[in-house]
């Protein structure tokens, strides 16, 4: 077992740089195993810093040689240790040039540079760079690039970097070069380059202020038809900043690439943002409603990053939610508004507090708990989690709540205004909000300081004889690593009221001269009331409207008042959540009774009879109805458990799934004939909607596993004109006893076996169907489509074993947690980052029941004591162990 412990970084111990870079120069001669790199920077003292020493960081390089201001550095001149380069050096101006040999073929961590079938790609984030050159690899350095490129002009046609194209042409040799500037100052993480064999789709947009602007979308040959939906996606990313936030494209040239080699899903890089292809390609015949949906959004992400994150970047790593959290809202929003209605925009909304629920909340309540601005890190690629994405994202959606579109618009024009071209901090950010609304957002800065999700317990009173409503809510959070005791924070809960008809009340909050029908109350004590007057009958309350806060809320709501919210709450967010909160009740009960010897589960007619009513309304729009009729995932559940029993969850969740098909068959049925979508394919949102209940309603039916239900997902995998439906009809296959599901999915491999987004999806079906065990996985990584090495292919199979299908995952042998053991550490060996991510699979085995405690225990110690393991991997294992 290694004994050495990797250094942790501390946000307090943050120090600016002895010396700012102002100018880089590189060359790149290419070649797979011995890639050149020449590097020529000048840097200038930073006048407030009086360290001595120039400081420069790499790994995994060759250091050819170093010259200072033109002089020859010999090995005495400066110190190299453990990656970092240390020259002594008291002069105000400094040219420094590097020469580097790297090793691409053999680089399997997929950061830094490295070779993806034939073709060269960086990826730098969060530092990358290092494993390129030695150099100050920080946010809060920022320089302009100058970059050429050299390579053989057969194998490596397309010769791309950051910015706009300067010179290209022939050496002679038969090698060919192209050279690159970049003229806004960036920090080293967004540097790019790609080179290879790819071809294009390109179109020239007018731009608003009525500059022209060239949009490439570069792919491997035979993709080029994959590409439409992707650069409809781009321009309309441009269009929507240039509307939402008076924001244009500020290059000439913007180029996305697609790479099957990735860690992340995209990088946006300045001008040059390389993707994952699953975020790329895409046509009718490969991709399903989801992947467009994604890929709209994931575009759009990374090109709103070229604001909120390449011209203002952060200061430093801790920062990050700076820029994640903020552009995760932009997407949010941009999505939201390309669906156009507000039916749309509220399942959105729901997609987003399910993913947050599923994944964010769990983290927050776990050992790998952080504040959305982290005061300490091992490894920062730890740290790109769902609390700095998604719950960044509800930081941020909170100033909209309490400031109003307007006033966001406002905070960001002059966030904008003060800190263009600078490496900032989340607080510049609440200032700039603070300033252009004249509000004081000091207590708003918990939301950054402190870690874990807010309880909120609303209890109510009515006075019939005042005609007053009061509303008590009270705040407590969780202890979470490092943090015991929480301060309260600034919540904003918006808050309606129904009359017995269901109606909206308007609402005359008492010191409010206002008059609504939904008021946000802000919640900045431990416990505060709010008093509505003028309330003529005891109302139903609709609580945390549009989930105005990443919060816990408890009221104790009737299962009448539940029902009576889901039938008439104008508030389509609050309509779903009670709906949810009825299931989730019958489930927990239903898991309670599992646990229980010899108990005999029993269906519940008053639920169900809720969920006929949602999907017979004809007025509710399909993708609301499918969303709605979906249960609390199982993850869900184990969260509002004190002892997790998947196995009890997993029998409970598919015991009522088997009794709402038993109840409701013929209302599915119908459902399924009534939301057919005839003519060609189109991904838009009504016809997705449609799809998506159709195919809930395909799943529901399988769940009884008799024939006509084999014959109907049979039927519709056999005439599927879209991957949507195919996709559906395979994953109700594969989770029946249907005679032809094995003939089924082989079929499908050899009808897709060319396209590998498409078998990462055969895998992923595979993994997660509720009859796959330990052996079934074992047997698939046999395949000869399956590699380690692509992150993708891991993922598709592996993560989806073991993140999504728990019942098979924690089978009471441990042989789940003796697999997991075995990929963590094969893949620490090839890709820390995605071995890292798998190791949180484990996190919380302090929840389970004694008897799996104890096997994912010794799982964990398994990858501890790995030899060589990595600092991410061992970060994550370490704090999973040392949790109380």
């Amino acid at each position: 077992m290694r004994t050495d412990t990797p250094p942790t970084i501390y946000r307090k111990d943050y120090t600016p740089p002895s010396y700012w870079v102002r100018t880089v120069e590189m060359g790149f001669d290419l070649e797979p195993s011995a890639t050149r790199v020449a590097t020529r920077m000048t840097l200038e003292r930073n006048q407030t810093s009086n360290d001595k020493v120039l400081t420069l960081y790499g790994e995994e390089l060759q250091l050819v040689q170093i010259r200072l201001n033109g002089k020859v550095l010999g090995t005495k001149a400066y110190q190299l240790k453990d990656g970092v380069l240390r020259i002594p050096t008291t002069a105000e101006q400094i040219t420094l040039d590097i020469e580097t040999l790297l090793q691409p073929d053999r680089n399997t961590s997929l950061m830094g540079l490295y070779v993806s079938n034939g073709n060269f790609f960086t990826q730098c984030e969060a530092e990358g760079f290092r494993k390129i050159t030695y150099f100050p690899d920080r946010p809060d350095v920022m320089a302009t690039y100058k970059v050429m490129l050299r390579g053989d002009k057969k194998k490596y046609p397309v010769l791309l970097s950051n910015g706009n194209l300067i010179e290209q042409g022939d050496l002679g040799d038969g090698r060919h070069y192209a050279l690159w500037e970049d003229p806004f100052k960036k920090p080293s993480y967004l540097f790019a380059l790609v080179a290879g064999q790819l071809v294009c789709q390109e179109e020239t947009i007018k731009l608003k202020s009525g500059r022209e602007a060239l949009l490439q979308v570069w792919v491997e040959e035979g993709n080029l038809d994959k590409t439409q939906h992707a650069m409809d996606s781009l321009i309309n990313s441009i269009r929507w900043d240039e509307e939402r936030f008076g924001l244009e494209l500020d290059l000439d040239r913007f180029m996305i690439v697609a790479v099957g080699d990735f860690n992340m899903g995209a990088m946006e890089n300045k001008g040059l943002n390389i993707f994952n292809t699953k975020f790329v390609l895409a046509n009718p015949r490969i991709a399903t409603d989801v992947d467009y949906g994604n890929i709209e959004a994931v575009v759009g992400h990374e090109y709103f990053h070229n604001w909120t994150g390449n011209r203002v970047t952060c200061r430093d790593w801790f920062q990050l939610s700076l820029k994640e959290g903020l552009t995760v809202f932009r997407d949010q929003e941009f999505s939201a508004d390309m669906i156009g209605t507000d039916s749309g925009r509220a399942v959105k909304r729901i997609d987003d507090v399910r993913v947050l629920r599923q994944a964010q909340f769990p983290e927050d309540a776990g050992p790998m708990a952080h504040p959305v601005r982290p005061d300490s890190f091992v490894e920062i690629s730890n740290f790109y989690t769902v609390t700095i994405y998604e719950k960044g994202a509800e930081v941020v959606r909170m100033y909209q709540t309490l400031l109003g579109r307007d006033g966001f618009r406002k905070g960001m024009d002059l966030y904008f205004e003060r800190h263009d071209g600078q490496a900032v901090e989340c607080d510049d950010f609440r200032a700039a909000m603070s300033d252009a609304n004249g509000r004081d957002l000091t207590q708003f800065e918990r939301w950054y300081s402190q870690a874990g999700t807010p309880r909120v317990v609303a209890t109510t009173v009515y006075d019939a004889v005042h005609k007053t409503y009061a509303i008590t809510l009270k705040q407590s959070c969780p202890a979470t690593p490092g943090q015991k005791n929480k301060l309260p924070f600034h919540i904003p809960v918006a808050v309606g009221l129904l009359d017995s008809n269901g109606n909206d009340m308007q609402l005359h909050l008492r010191g409010f001269p206002q008059v609504q029908s939904t008021v946000v109350l802000e919640l900045m004590e431990e416990q505060q009331t709010f008093v509505f007057e003028d309330v003529s009958e005891e109302p139903v309350p609709s609580l945390l409207r549009d989930f105005s806060a990443p919060v816990n809320l408890e009221y104790d709501y009737s299962d009448a008042d539940l029902a009576f919210l889901m039938a008439h709450d104008s508030d389509a967010f609050n309509r779903w959540e009670a709906g949810q909160r009825l299931a989730a009740r019958r489930l927990l009960a239903l898991t309670a009774t599992a646990q229980q010897s010899g108990a005999v589960l029993t269906t519940d007619p008053a639920l169900s009879e809720s969920l006929r009513l949602t999907l017979n309304d004809a007025a509710l729009d399909p993708a609301f109805r499918e969303i709605a009729l979906n249960l609390p995932s199982e993850t869900v559940i184990a969260e509002q458990m004190d002892v997790i029993n998947p196995q009890a969850i997993h029998q409970a969740r598919r015991f009522l799934r088997q009794s709402l098909a038993q109840a409701l068959r013929a209302d599915f049925i119908e459902a399924y004939k009534a939301n057919q979508t005839p003519g060609d394919y189109s991904p838009d949102a009504a016809s997705a909607g449609k799809r998506a209940l159709k195919n809930l309603a395909l799943s529901y039916i399988s769940e009884l596993d008799d024939a006509a239900a084999h014959v109907m997902a049979q039927t519709q995998c056999d005439g599927a004109d879209n991957m949507t439906d195919r996709v559906a009809a395979l994953g109700a296959l594969a989770n029946s006893t249907a005679p032809g599901k094995e003939a089924a999915l082989a079929q499908f491999y050899q009808d897709f076996e060319a396209e590998p987004l498409v078998v990462d999806k055969w895998f992923s079906l595979q993994a997660m169907a509720r009859t796959t065990d330990v052996a079934a996985v074992r047997k698939l990584m046999q395949h000869p489509a399956f590699s380690l090495k692509n992150p993708n292919r891991a993922r598709s199979l592996i993560f989806s074993f073991c993140n999504g299908n728990p019942s098979q995952f924690h089978a009471s042998d441990g042989s789940g947690y003796a697999f997991w053991a075995e990929q963590v550490i094969a893949l620490d060996a090839i890709n820390p980052q995605v071995a890292a991510r798998l190791a949180r699979s484990l996190d919380r085995w302090r929840k389970y029941a004694p008897s799996l405690q104890s096997k994912m225990q010794a799982a964990l110690k398994r990858v501890a004591q790995t030899a060589k393991l990595s600092k991410d991997t061992k970060e994550v294992v370490g704090k999973s162990l040392a949790a109380e």
